[in-house]
């Protein structure tokens, strides 16, 4: 994780340092989702690289017309170097990767967001450094698919991480909270699921959150969802709450006045913006060493 933070963190300060790594190569950017970072951080990062992003749409492949998962995997990896996938289906992912003889990179499914946490943390690093002990990093709202990778990469780093939401269905899956107590253990790292808002704020270092509503959630649950989810706003109260030097972070978009209210996000303790812009630096490095082969595997 620290060789892809480094990496991000130089291609940050030069974009272009390694403008050749994909020479006269390709790599597959698919989405079935909507996007603006992903889609744009994505295709820039390869571009930075020398490289040619192939943008594909979920009904432009015969993916969409039953040709199977595993042989799509196996076209696209004659012609790329690599596969960005951002999708609904954790499945979908997984069994790509299975099939596939390039590096895949999950890019967003709805259980899972885990490019999205690698840009957190290199803005997290250059906000207060390597040394965060003592320092407490909250997620507050949805037990969705980003408290999960919250969780996930905080205890990978050996951080004290914090999900706070409500109990019953909007919590986070039982077993990725099981999955990030036993990385915490080996990292050094402290995981909590707490219900209460407040005490979650208090003493935090960075309060993260993220929209209520998701693509593919039931409007049909909208009312109870947010009715759930209101007391875990990030308000100027919350955020009183928080370290002197603390800082506010969400994963974008933003909609104000229900998860966030605008003088946070728009205040002076919002980072969200060069957050954003880690989004391109640490798929840049991501993709980089996938392809270099410094990285096994499928990333998901």
């Amino acid at each position: 994780m620290e060789l892809l933070l480094d990496t991000a963190a130089a291609f940050a300060a030069n974009p272009l340092r390694s403008s050749t790594a994909l020479a006269h190569q390709s790599v597959a950017i698919y989405m079935t989702k909507p996007s603006t970072r992903t889609r744009l951080s994505s295709e820039s990062a390869i571009a930075h690289l020398g490289g040619t992003p192939i943008f594909i749409r979920g009904d432009e492949l015969q993916l969409g017309r039953g040709e199977s998962i595993a042989d799509t995997a196996r076209i696209i990896s004659q012609y790329c170097k690599a596969l960005i996938i951002r999708t609904y289906d954790q499945a979908d992912v997984d069994e790509l990767g299975a099939h596939a003889t390039i590096p895949v990179i999950n890019a967003l499914t709805d259980f899972d967001h885990p490019t999205q946490l690698l840009a957190d943390w290199l803005t997290i690093r250059e906000q207060f450094g390597k040394d965060i002990s003592g320092r407490k990093f909250v997620y507050l709202g949805d037990g969705n698919n980003m408290s999960h990778a919250w969780l996930i990469m905080g205890a990978i780093m050996g951080a004290h991480v914090v999900a706070a939401t409500p109990t019953g269905k909007w919590a986070p899956d039982p077993h990725v909270i099981e999955v990030a107590h036993t990385i915490a253990r080996q990292s050094g790292g402290r995981v909590e699921i707490i219900h209460d808002p407040h005490a979650a704020a208090k003493d935090a270092s960075v309060l993260y959150t993220d929209v209520w509503m998701s693509m593919g959630d039931s409007q049909d649950e909208r009312e109870e969802k947010v009715v759930a989810l209101s007391p875990f706003a990030v308000t100027e109260d919350l955020m009183a709450l928080t370290q002197s030097d603390s800082v506010f972070m969400h994963c974008l978009p933003a909609h104000r006045g229900e998860e966030v209210e605008a003088t946070v996000i728009d205040g002076t303790k919002s980072i969200v913006w060069r957050e954003a812009y880690h989004r391109r630096t640490t798929i840049q490095s991501l993709v980089y060493h996938l392809v270099r082969g410094d990285l096994k595997g499928s990333s998901h």
